[in-house]
């Protein structure tokens, strides 16, 4: 059979078998060959630092030597038993002692369907049938998150936009859309509609933070309205802190969902709320009509259970987050000064765990202002970045706790190319 070498022949294969050459996840013009620590090379045997780190999920950086030991030990032991695994049960315990709003949790295979469960489970508790979400807001596949998602046209609110073709148009009927970061716009929705069952919302929206307030006047916004506050957590849990979003704001959610960290770089997510809403996935408790039917052949999977583990107990050692952070500043500062050293204005948008550059003046508070003055300008600089050995998505900047001081000196070098390139 003939070797294939070449990154070129590589996109030649994906592009007769997979649709627009690619997995629907980022630039098809690349294939990764392999990572280790904080590095990935492409199958040409370029060596990129890595600030996408698989969306996340690689929070230690590739192939932690911990995690790579306990996967091995589980391997032989058996990869997946459709059936109660001691290793899931105790990553279960080990979430609900982490995330505030966990008394209980289910797991799943994907963030998107922990987000889709979440939605039902609210649904179910409820007995409502409207979900409030936020323009710009990612909660994964289902007809109901890719609803304003990312429209290419502005419409009055709550009126919401499908981002997919294969959505019914009933859909939408069932889904108000507000903008983030606006309380006024919430309560008034909430005021106008009784049969909303959730407010779902990442508490931090892509990398848009919250203003000062804004998550806790959601949470009293729900309790005024007997509505559930779900938290997608699936980028920031185990991220901006052990315990998530809900630790780092101090806010805490009735249903939560987590995912990318949680599996410690294997497929693996999972939602919680406390017992009583939890009871839904219990039909002998709710009976035949509240029951909220869930299964999947690979939910609670022990390898990743175990990589998930292993994850959680690395993060909880003394000092791991504050390191983190520090990476996170310094990437930060040295982009931010590079451009005020040329006067190019910018906004750093996020957190020092996630964030990236809006070339703008403009205020950076929800999906209609978080926006390029010149999108172009983004786009030269993000490819002489990768062309100068820096690997990040278009939108985004993960840090990782595998970034050296090597890392981050060869990073300010290609800022500075990267700078010169759009000035």
């Amino acid at each position: 059979m003939l070797k294939i070498n070449t990154q070129s022949e590589w996109i030649a294969r994906a592009q007769a078998v997979l649709p627009a050459g690619g997995f629907g996840n980022f630039d098809p013009g690349i294939i990764i060959a392999r990572g280790e620590g904080s590095r990935v090379w492409d199958e040409d045997g370029a060596e990129y630092i890595d600030y996408l780190i698989g969306s996340g999920p690689m929070l230690l950086g590739h192939g932690h030597p911990e995690v790579i030991e306990a996967v091995l030990e589980q391997l032989p032991k058996g990869m997946t038993f459709f059936a109660n695994n001691s290793k899931g049960v105790e990553l279960a315990e080990a979430i609900v002692d982490a995330v505030p709003c966990c008394e209980q949790v289910r797991f799943v295979a994907s963030g998107g369907e922990a987000d889709m469960y979440a939605i039902r489970l609210a649904r179910a508790y409820t007995g409502r049938t409207k979900i409030l979400k936020f323009e710009g807001g990612y909660h994964g596949m289902s007809a109901e998150a890719q609803m304003s998602l990312a429209p290419s046209r502005e419409v009055n609110f709550p009126q919401a936009v499908p981002d997919s073709a294969g959505i019914p148009d009933g859909v939408a009927e069932q889904v108000l859309i507000a903008p983030f970061n606006d309380l006024e716009a919430v309560s008034n929705l909430l005021d106008e509609h009784d049969d909303i069952a959730a407010i779902m919302v990442e508490p931090l929206q892509r990398i848009v933070p919250p203003l000062p307030g804004y998550l806790q006047g959601l949470r009293d916004l729900c309790d005024k309205h007997n509505v559930l506050l779900i938290f997608d957590e699936i980028v920031t849990g185990f991220r901006l802190a052990y315990g998530g979003a809900q630790e780092r704001y101090g806010v805490t959610p009735d249903i939560c969902t987590l995912g990318k960290i949680t599996g410690g770089g294997f497929p693996l997510a999972a939602l919680g709320a406390n017992a009583e809403i939890m009871q839904h996935f219990d039909k002998s408790r709710v009976g035949a009509d509240g029951w909220l039917m869930q299964l999947g052949t690979l939910s609670g999977n022990p390898v990743a259970s175990v990589a998930g583990l292993k994850t959680m107990e690395i993060l909880r050692r003394d000092g791991t987050y504050d390191r983190l952070r520090e990476t996170g500043r310094a990437l930060q500062q040295m982009q931010s000064d590079a451009l005020q050293q040329v006067g190019i204005a910018h906004r750093i948008c996020g957190d020092e765990t996630l964030f990236d550059i809006y070339f703008t003046n403009g205020p950076c508070r929800d999906y209609r202002s978080a926006k390029h003055d010149d999108p172009q300008r983004n786009a030269t600089y993000n490819a002489t970045l990768r062309a100068h050995g820096v690997f990040k998505a278009p939108g985004k900047l993960y840090p990782s706790l595998a970034i050296t001081d090597v890392d981050l000196e060869q990073t300010r070098d290609a800022v500075q190319r990267a700078v010169a390139s759009i000035c």
